[in-house]
């Protein structure tokens, strides 16, 4: 299968391309910077390149997109013009090249506010049938070009599959005050209970979408870890996560205590991935419980993938301040 990979240079661009590589498919990669795993460098937004891209392609995985990192160092325009045009554009043009399946990396990111759940109340349980209220540009981005994939599959019949990704990032956390409390292993071992998902993992599902998409037509799945917590977690969690992950783990305590490392205090929502694993057979392997498998060998708790992939960052050179939008 011939096979476009917007966002080629990315993290999940490279995973992708790599992995489609490996099972015998013929990935192109188009991304705005060069890489060796980027065939064209070009943009999304420019209909004349994404025509060329899609002559003799079968399927469409669209991961290039503005992050939120981006939302210091952009302008809403400039989400706009990537992250809804470039979807549109991606999408006609599978359209009228005849694209069997297309396969959208969106994130957890567009519930927004929807996973701040007011004071004293329980832990957001969150799901698919949780309605987004997006948090900033980039929310707003990914949930217009989300209902976008919809509108072209219901109209052109277009089998298309949405996967709002959680945290694969190996990156340092965005906020300061977390990166100020918590070491950077210790922070993403935490998050794999509730609001991460190994690169491998993420890369799986999207084969799997790829796979089931024309069965499917229209689907959103949330893509994150499996959680060991249950809807009677959610009130403890909020007041005493420490006491819940020990109950379920109770070897956590003293692996963590051998490297200085603590739990979030509270958890204040929990991504369930059922949905995911019940239509695509999707079977995620990396999970809070092999991490602490590692962690007792003094081995490094990522995949091989997320290893060999690395660390690249969100800004190719030094940012500059957004023009007023």
């Amino acid at each position: 299968m011939r096979v476009l990979v917007t966002g080629s240079a990315g993290h999940l661009g490279e995973a992708l391309v790599r992995c489609l590589r490996a099972e015998g498919h013929e990935p192109v990669g188009l991304d705005l910077l060069p890489s060796p795993f980027t065939g064209v460098v070009g943009s999304i937004t420019d209909r004349a390149l994404v025509r060329r891209c899609l002559d003799g392609v079968d399927a469409v995985v669209h991961a290039a997109t503005l992050h939120k990192p981006h939302v210091a160092t952009h302008t809403r325009q400039q989400f706009v013009d990537t992250n809804v045009t470039g979807t549109l554009t991606l999408l006609e043009a599978s359209v009228a090249a005849g694209v069997g399946r297309f396969v959208f990396t969106s994130t957890t990111s567009a519930f927004g506010r929807a996973l701040s759940p007011p004071p004293g109340a329980p832990a957001a349980w969150i799901t698919e049938d949780v309605t987004p209220i997006p948090r900033n540009v980039y929310g707003v981005t990914k949930t217009t070009a989300e209902d976008l994939c919809q509108l072209v599959s219901r109209d052109h019949g277009l089998p298309c599959v949405v996967l709002r990704t959680s945290r694969f990032f190996p990156e340092p956390d965005d906020a300061a005050k977390l990166r100020a409390v918590y070491a950077d292993g210790n922070l993403k071992a935490n998050e794999l209970l509730h609001r991460r998902v190994d690169l491998e993992d993420a890369v799986a599902a999207h084969l799997l979408a790829l796979e089931r998409a024309p069965a499917l037509r229209f689907r959103r799945y949330v893509i994150s870890a499996t959680t060991p917590f249950t809807r009677d977690d959610l009130a403890d969690l909020r007041a005493d996560a420490p006491r819940i992950v020990a109950r379920l783990f109770p070897d956590y305590p003293e692996l963590y205590r051998r490297r200085g490392w603590r739990m979030f205090p509270a958890i204040e929502r929990v991504y369930v991935n059922t949905r995911a694993c019940d239509e695509l057979g999707w079977q995620p392997r990396w999970d809070f419980a092999r991490v602490l498998e590692h962690l007792a060998r003094d081995e490094d708790p990522r995949s091989e993938l997320a290893r060999a992939v690395g660390s690249k960052g969100y800004h190719p050179e030094a940012p500059r301040a957004p023009r007023p939008t």
